[in-house]
């Protein structure tokens, strides 16, 4: 249960996120998968010897770092799949007839590079695009195997190289220093190894750099954010958030008014309500989607995330920032959320590759803080914003057009009935999926 309104900050400026919180605590989500198309999109299946049953469920949990360490702190927007078959199993299955292990962290078990650029029509961007461009990763703590993961991610997937010593990757601390790292933390690690193959799946050309603030505090991963910017940093994700507060606009002019860069940030995970900094008027707030194939001309079909009352994608309308002048829509006089959205349901999600405070191995993660860095890799593969836009305002000037894929169906809650559309997907803007998805790179340039 939320122990306050979806908009309504703690007496110390900061709503604890305790509604995913809590039930992590109570026991893991379950959901039953309903059949996939038949549409092929991956690769070959684990061997195995049973035939796949479309009632396999997938059972997951909210990362240690949705647990806030100190009142006051942001919680990251990461659940890992703990048992189950996911989308991207329960397809192979369908389309090789043989069934892969479930929870087996020594074979990949969601979507991967080429699921991601052919659902979101990236593909021969993601070959071409992105050189010479830096996706920073805003996290707290310290990944002390971030490097090796990547590495072992990226090999995998037959992705460039991308390493300290070729210059493509690179880690600092919130000041910038290589060697004088925050304090090392396995859960900020799973949702650090997350931020990074994402980035990864959807920009291979691109460098990545990795800021680790010093603590989860507003304070430091905003610091963080500003040097990312200041290293030269055109795209900048941030796959962590909380509850409003009055001090929300002096955090906006103070770490994310940044023109000419695409700034990224997570909507959330506990379903309708407003969280901060997606609800910064200088970001793009990023929702979430269960992504599925399917037997459609596009081969893939998506619907808002929501698992349960208190699970899935954040949207609303914020009680503090300003509506900035591109967002038309009349039911929320100040910044509505989201602007644009992927994939983020622990079901349908993505691979990733983690070692630090784990077995080693591959998992599969979901949570805003997948589609986050999506958006910001779609962004890098557009182009480098011009030096004085916003560029979350791209989206809404190539609103309905093939640019972007409407999600016309599910939502994340109840909101009131003058504005149905903040929590209720709909032909054309709504709350939980912004504009809707990548077709492309068209709705994320200038």
């Amino acid at each position: 249960m939320r122990t306050t309104p979806p908009n309504s900050p703690t007496p110390s400026g900061r709503r604890l996120r305790l509604g995913r919180i809590g039930s992590a605590l109570l026991g893991t989500a379950t959901l039953v998968l309903a059949g996939l198309g038949t549409a092929a999109h991956a690769s070959a299946a684990t061997p195995a010897t049973a035939k796949a049953t479309p009632s396999s469920k997938v059972t997951w949990a909210a990362t240690p770092c949705a647990t806030p360490k100190h009142k006051g702190d942001l919680a990251c927007n990461s659940l890992r799949v703990t048992g189950g078959l996911t989308a991207f199993q329960k397809h192979q299955a369908q389309a090789d007839g043989i069934t892969p292990k479930a929870a087996d962290a020594s074979t990949p078990s969601g979507y991967g590079p080429s699921d991601l650029q052919d659902a979101y029509g990236l593909t021969d961007a993601a070959a071409s695009n992105g050189s010479g461009r830096t996706i920073a990763i805003v996290d707290a703590y310290d990944d002390p195997n971030a490097a090796a993961d990547l590495a072992k991610y990226r090999s995998y997937y037959g992705l460039p190289s991308c390493t300290t010593s070729n210059g493509c990757f690179k880690k600092v601390s919130q000041t910038g220093s290589t060697t004088s790292l925050p304090t090392a933390d396995s859960g900020w690690a799973e949702e650090e190894s997350l931020d990074l193959d994402m980035a990864s799946a959807v920009c291979p050309q691109c460098n990545i750099l990795l800021v680790e603030a010093k603590s989860a505090s507003m304070a430091n991963l905003g610091t963080a954010v500003n040097e990312a910017v200041k290293l030269g940093a055109k795209f900048v994700s941030n796959s962590y958030g909380g509850g409003e507060s009055s001090s929300d606009t002096s955090y906006d002019s103070s770490y994310f008014n940044h023109p000419g860069v695409a700034i990224t940030v997570s909507a959330g995970d506990e379903g309708y309500g407003a969280e901060y900094p997606a609800a910064s008027k200088y970001v793009t707030a990023v929702g979430g989607t269960a992504l599925s194939t399917s037997s459609t001309s596009r081969g893939w079909t998506e619907k808002v995330w929501n698992t349960s009352s208190t699970e899935g994608t954040g949207s609303g309308c914020s009680a503090y920032d300003a509506k900035p002048s591109w967002q038309t829509d009349t039911g929320c006089s100040k910044r509505a959320i989201a602007d644009t959205s992927a994939v983020a349901d622990p079901a349908t999600g993505v691979s990733v590759y983690d070692s630090y405070g784990v077995t080693a191995g591959w998992y599969t993660f979901g949570g805003t803080s997948a589609s986050s860095p999506i958006i910001a890799g779609v962004y890098a593969l557009a182009g480098t914003p011009g030096s004085s836009d916003y560029p979350s305002e791209y989206i809404y000037n190539a609103a309905g057009t093939s640019a972007l894929n409407d999600v016309t169906s599910g939502s994340n809650g109840t909101c009131s009935a003058g504005a149905s559309y903040l929590c209720t997907a709909k032909s054309g803007y709504d709350g939980p999926t912004g504009w809707g998805t990548p077709e492309g790179t068209d709705a994320f340039t200038g």
